[in-house]
């Protein structure tokens, strides 16, 4: 059950870009690969169209992200399963929402009703 939400995201965020594969060079756009795949398990695993691709704005102001450090941020970036589980991208846990409007009605009648016997 999935309380307002829809369940297929917008073009082209629907598109499967799948996982970039290992490579000894990886580029900026392995590791943007690597985050729309959902390797970092900080998003579902669908693709972003950013205004600029990553890395742009290092090669712009001529200092372009070397090899080195691609691979160590790809590295650092991947998130071990039980993290990329643990982040629910695809609102598995439905109870959230509601429960956070219960609370928050019960909150605001206890509120209300507290002034009331003021």
């Amino acid at each position: 059950m999935r309380l307002f939400r829809s369940e297929t995201p917008p073009p082209p965020a629907n598109l499967d870009f799948g996982r970039p594969p290992p490579s000894a060079r990886p580029t900026s756009a392995q590791l943007k690969a690597d985050i729309d795949g959902g390797t970092t398990g900080d998003k579902a695993p669908h693709g972003d169209v950013g205004a600029a691709p990553l890395g742009t704005c290092e090669e712009a102001g001529g200092f372009a992200p070397t090899v080195g450090e691609i691979r160590t941020a790809r590295r650092n970036e991947a998130a071990p399963a039980r993290v990329r589980h643990a982040a629910d991208p695809h609102g598995e846990r439905w109870f959230v929402l509601p429960l956070f409007g219960l609370m928050t009605t019960t909150i605001g009648a206890a509120i209300c009703l507290g002034f009331l016997y003021l």
